[in-house]
């Protein structure tokens, strides 16, 4: 078109000329500015799209960041970055994909457990033997250490005051550039203790619900005829005679019975600071529902199945324990108090061995501490 200063100052004759032509060519010229008009916008719109995803979490509604974070680790054994043997890879399902709700509003899919599969297995532990109780230990695929201090102590015996307890490990998917070698290493553990479960989520703090929920769907489908089932974390120290004893006592109920360390009218954290955060947009009620602490709670069998098929109906978020609450809830029961509530204890401030001999669950601050009270714990001679 030229320089507008050239335009300005040329003769009588140019300027006629010039003016003459950008008429004839008006038309033309007004395609081009509504084109390129709208190539800008789209350029604005990817612009912005590009920015609005690089922000932190915080800076957009969580329901919508949980549910992208949890489509993209649903996904992230996909990903080349991962190298993950191409038999481990699945195709999830389109509802699995969506990242918040499918189109229907009332089926939610991201803790659904059948979305997932088991790349690591042990399904015939209980089909060997019919177990009194089935202990579910949530662990990270790298941390060995938690692992062989539980193999040393609270799951040394499969017999327990006469009744056949089983001990298994479930972990998910290790992310970074050694996620092989880890899988190398789990496969040559498992051949030698034949104790690890291991499903294709990526095993992250987020994921928590995940996990628990396929540890509930592992339960319901290979392990149906145990009497109870408990979800202990690894960091616990946990007396399993005084367990089995407790659930051996007349009157402790085998259908719908859910027991721990209960948790009444606890409120929901908006702070986003928290470690603990969930927004309104997952859970709108300001306190949950009663549920058990997640360090460990017992359930009969029938509960696993009934929270994995009422799952599709709440909305996940990232708060486990509360979560199972939830699922209690929607199934119209409630947990229990345990017969002796004071035997879930959460932290401790020391040692004490007669302590220790009374209760059923404390949370330890490192394997070795597990290893070191244990010894302890089990010397001849009365503890009290």
């Amino acid at each position: 078109m030229g320089d507008p200063e050239t335009l300005s100052g040329g003769n009588g004759l140019k300027r006629q000329l010039v003016e003459s032509l950008f008429r004839q060519k008006k038309p033309v010229f007004h395609v081009w500015f509504q084109f390129l008009l709208l190539m800008c916008l789209a350029l604005v719109v990817l612009c912005y799209t590009l920015f609005t995803s690089s922000l932190p979490w915080e800076s957009f509604s969580l329901s919508e960041h949980y549910g992208r974070l949890l489509n993209q680790t649903n996904q992230a054994h996909l990903l080349p970055a991962y190298r993950v043997h191409p038999k481990h890879k699945v195709k999830l399902s389109e509802t699995t994909k969506s990242p918040t709700v499918p189109p229907t509003g009332t089926q939610y899919h991201q803790a659904y457990a059948p979305n997932y599969h088991f790349i690591m297995d042990n399904t015939e532990v209980c089909k060997n033997k019919t177990p009194f109780l089935v202990l579910l230990v949530p662990v990270a695929p790298n941390n060995v250490a938690a692992r062989d201090a539980i193999r040393q102590t609270w799951a040394k015996n499969s017999l327990v005051q006469g009744e056949i307890v089983l001990t298994l490990f479930m972990l998910g998917l290790s992310g970074g550039a050694d996620v092989e070698q880890v899988q190398e290493k789990l496969k040559l553990e498992n051949l030698q203790h034949h104790d690890l479960i291991q499903s294709n989520f990526m095993d992250t703090y987020l994921n928590l619900t995940i996990k628990t929920m396929v540890i509930m769907d592992w339960l319901a489908t290979h392990c149906p005829t145990a009497a109870y089932a408990m979800k202990v974390d690894s960091d616990m120290f946990l007396n399993i005679d005084n367990l089995v004893i407790m659930l051996k006592k007349p009157g402790i109920p085998k259908l719908n019975y859910l027991t721990g360390m209960l948790m009444w009218n606890r409120p929901v954290l908006r702070s986003k600071n928290s470690k603990w955060y969930v927004p309104k947009e997952l859970f709108p009620d300001p306190t949950y529902p009663t549920y058990t602490l997640g360090m460990g709670y017992i359930f009969s069998s029938d509960l696993p199945g009934k929270f994995v098929n009422v799952s599709k109906s709440i909305t996940p978020f990232n708060i486990e324990d509360a979560y199972i609450g939830m699922c209690m809830k929607k199934l119209g029961l409630a947990p229990k108090s345990p017969p002796d509530p004071s035997q879930f204890k959460a932290y401790n401030s020391r040692y004490d061995r007669c302590e220790y001999s009374k209760i059923i669950t404390y949370i330890l601050g490192s394997s070795e501490e597990l290893v070191k009270y244990w010894t302890d714990l089990k010397k001849p001679g009365p503890p009290c």
